[in-house]
């Protein structure tokens, strides 16, 4: 018998439970993976509250790394003892041990440790699809990424600041100030003292900017819009503060023929193919040293929900892991 964290109905961070489950062999296309470290993302507090509503009961979890430890009919490209991390479905990241889809899994390259992978791989990733896919940032721009020392917004500030892009953040403490400011970020607002709104103005000389990334949601959206340039592109990833409320498209002519897009992971991963692409572009961007995988908080994975609790009042920096 192995351990898991699920919970049996919806709520806050006290319904998640410790419990024993049993893991049997993989079937056709899995692998069984002995799990080492496990991602927290926001994501999994959408699972356990309801917002992203999933069967019960239900683990819960979308990232983890570990070893390979029995494969599955019909699996060819793995191997027993190999190394790996996955971002992805089906649920259930937090536990000892699990079986995935090995079409769903990928290979840890050398120079990149357990620890490391479940701490980078689905903000990484998520950083990958938002700046080189959603809206290809170039070399000079200025652009607006909102939560700017969170682990998506540290991930972003380093890899942008590569690519010779500026970037204004926002923060809501003078403490992830200089986390932010010490990640690449060249401007940042602490949205409780400042107006982000003016001072993005200001410091595009009243253009505003081509791309708003938003993972904040709804007490950031209305604000994310007006910092657009016309033809600029709102590109709206979660909804930390809450969901977006319905949208008057008519909003989108009014200032300034804006684009909208709200993407997932999911959808830009689904395929072996651009999953593999992602992972790999990562792998080469934090081994290269460009970017740096800051893992800020670390819990036993029996702690989650004080875990969730942490990330959810907004205590944490940066990524932050389970450890079995």
């Amino acid at each position: 018998m192995t351990h898991a964290i699920r919970f049996h109905e919806a709520g806050g961070p006290e319904v998640l439970k410790w419990e024993e489950i049993e893991v049997g062999d993989p079937g056709e296309g899995q692998v069984r993976l002995r799990q080492t470290a496990i991602g927290l993302n926001y994501i999994d507090t959408y699972h356990r509250s309801g917002t992203y509503p999933v069967p019960l009961p239900s683990g819960v979890g979308l990232e983890a790394a570990g070893e390979v430890e029995a494969l599955g009919p019909g699996v060819t490209d793995l191997e027993v003892g190999d190394r790996v991390a996955y971002a992805s479905p089906p649920i259930g990241a937090y536990a000892e041990a699990r079986s995935m889809p090995a079409d769903r899994v990928v290979k840890l390259p050398q120079g990149i440790d357990d620890r490391q992978a479940a701490a980078m791989m689905l903000q990484g990733m998520t950083v990958q699809y938002l700046i080189r896919r959603t809206y290809r940032c170039k070399p000079g721009q200025t652009v607006l990424f909102h939560a700017a020392a969170g682990g998506v917004g540290l991930i972003a500030c380093q890899w942008l600041k590569e690519l010779g892009v500026n970037v204004i953040g926002t923060v809501g403490s003078a403490e992830k100030a200089e986390l932010a400011a010490a990640h690449g970020c060249t401007h940042i607002i602490n949205y409780r003292e400042e107006d982000f709104v003016a001072r993005v103005k200001e410091l595009t000389g009243g253009e505003g900017v081509p791309v708003v990334y938003d993972g904040v949601g709804k007490d950031t959206w209305e604000g994310s819009l007006d910092c657009l340039s016309p033809l600029g592109m709102m590109v709206s990833f979660g909804g930390a503060s809450g969901q977006v409320p319905p949208v008057n498209l008519g909003i989108l002519a009014q200032k300034g023929s804006l684009f909208v897009t709200r993407p997932t992971l999911m959808t830009y991963t689904a395929s072996r193919a651009d999953l593999v692409a992602s992972a790999n572009e990562l792998f080469d961007v934090v081994r290269s040293g460009a970017v740096k995988i800051e893992i800020n908080q670390t819990y036993p994975l029996s702690e989650a929900a004080q875990a969730h609790a942490d990330l959810e009042s907004r205590k944490t920096t940066g990524s932050t892991i389970f450890t079995v």
